[in-house]
């Protein structure tokens, strides 16, 4: 049986534009090498597409049997399937076994905001290279559906650094609307709206500011990644051992590359890596020649170097690309949304490493799914309740015919008998009657 690896396909130089797609890749070189079975036991394809995993999540594992999806659950298969021989951690002890799950958890916390900040949130570097990178990647629909969400969700996840002014279309929407709410002065309260004029920052304006108000946080921020590294290498060969590397090389190796590959027009990640730990990029430069083996451009030219064993993904059927539009329309209905996401995480529990892992994304996806469920219930009291108001009101508003009827009918006869009385009344008898008094 061979393995499929699904990824994120190559950008920048790289076997991916993802970095947990080039961790997987950098732990499967290492693990199943020419000296622990071969490529022929596992091939690479960037299909670039999460909707055709059950999890919608990059990278994945295709066993013949399931789909196994993340880093930690893949590497984590990989060890059993073998018994142990495409375990590149087995040699560790207490003490590096937890220095290598503490160590773990820092990158991904520390490393993914920063590449989030740098390709994504960034204006400048997204148009620049981020999204011509994915317009070679994807195919059409998900040239125009995926870049957006992916850069939205790095948004959302960068928010509470508080450095939205690297977003500078938020930034400049911002700006106007402050403009358009400002109260003009008295003095040019005499100028016709067609002739004043306001003053606007041009966009190399709003990037001056930018680089102002927020590089020493950023730099900051990329010293407080790369410097907990460095101290644990401590001039060793690898992270945690001169001569033999493990599962958090891979990882630091897949967030290292998308910090100093990537040459964007704003470089302060690249710079402030080779400014606080410069001996850092030299271990970069040894892992990315002896897990990658060079530059790939694409998938052809990956293939001829034959460093890794790429395979080309199925082209896109008419069935998938409908399949794909109406997910983004389903994803556009906030129930809809929610309910989907606890079913991924339903597929991704039964592919968790560990029981507790397990446990815990169960009891996450049991949670959305009824937070999901109380929201469709309201929504659906909340227009049952007043589809009733809405009829009941118009009972209200328009009577009953047969009963307008019956009362008119009543006024008529009444007025009929009033207007006799009234006649037979005149006190001038016959004769008032005919001459109306």
């Amino acid at each position: 049986m061979v393995l499929e690896l699904h990824v994120w396909g190559p950008a920048f130089g790289l076997p991916s534009i993802d970095p947990q797609c080039l961790a997987t890749i950098a732990y499967f070189s290492l693990a199943i090498g020419p000296n622990n079975g071969g490529p022929d036991e596992w091939v690479l394809v960037a299909d670039s597409d999460p909707g055709r995993v059950p999890t919608h999540e990059l990278p994945a594992l295709w066993t013949g049997s399931r789909w196994i999806s993340r880093y930690r659950n893949i590497i984590h298969y990989l060890k059993q399937f073998s018994e142990g021989k495409w375990d590149l951690d087995g040699w560790m002890g207490e003490k590096e076994r937890a220095d290598c799950i503490v160590f773990s958890s820092f990158i991904e916390s520390y490393g993914q905001p920063l590449i989030d900040l740098s390709l994504y949130v960034s204006s400048e570097n997204y148009y620049a290279i981020t999204s011509p990178a994915y317009g070679s990647l994807l195919q059409w629909p998900n040239q125009w559906i995926l870049p957006p969400q992916l850069r939205a969700m790095a948004k959302t996840r960068t928010e509470h650094l508080g450095l939205s002014y690297l977003d500078l279309d938020a930034a400049e929407e911002k700006q106007k609307e402050q403009q358009d709410g400002r109260q003009t002065p008295s003095a040019s309260s005499q100028i016709p709206k067609s002739l004043a004029t306001k003053p606007r920052d041009t966009i190399s304006g709003l990037l001056s500011k930018t680089s102002q108000q927020s590089r020493i946080r950023l730099d900051g921020l990329t010293e407080t990644f790369v410097s907990p590294l460095e101290e644990l290498r401590n001039g060793k060969g690898y992270l945690l051992t001169e001569d033999t590397p493990c599962s958090l090389d891979c990882l630091a190796l897949g967030y290292l590359s998308l910090a100093l590959v990537p040459e964007t027009p704003s470089a302060w990640l690249r710079e402030g890596v080779h400014k606080y730990s410069p001996r850092l990029v030299q271990y970069f430069e040894q892992m990315q020649l002896k897990c990658y083996g060079g530059k790939v451009e694409s998938v052809d030219t990956g293939r001829a170097a034959a460093t890794l064993p790429w395979q080309e993904s199925e082209p896109a059927t008419i069935a998938g690309i409908g399949l794909r539009i109406a997910e983004s329309l389903a994803d556009a209905i906030p129930i809809v949304r929610d309910l989907r996401a606890s079913l991924r995480m339903q597929q991704l529990s039964k592919a968790a490493s560990g029981e507790q892992e397990q446990k815990a994304t169960m009891a996450i996806a049991q949670f959305m799914r009824r937070e999901a469920i109380v929201s469709t219930l309201t929504v659906v009291t909340g227009l049952g309740m007043f589809a009733w108001y809405a009829v009941a009101g118009m009972n209200l508003q328009f009577p009953d015919s047969t009963q307008v009827q019956d009362e008119n009918g009543d006024d008529s006869e009444a007025a009929e008998q009033g207007a006799v009385e009234e006649t037979s009344s005149s006190p001038f008898g016959e004769a008032g009657k005919v001459l109306g008094i």
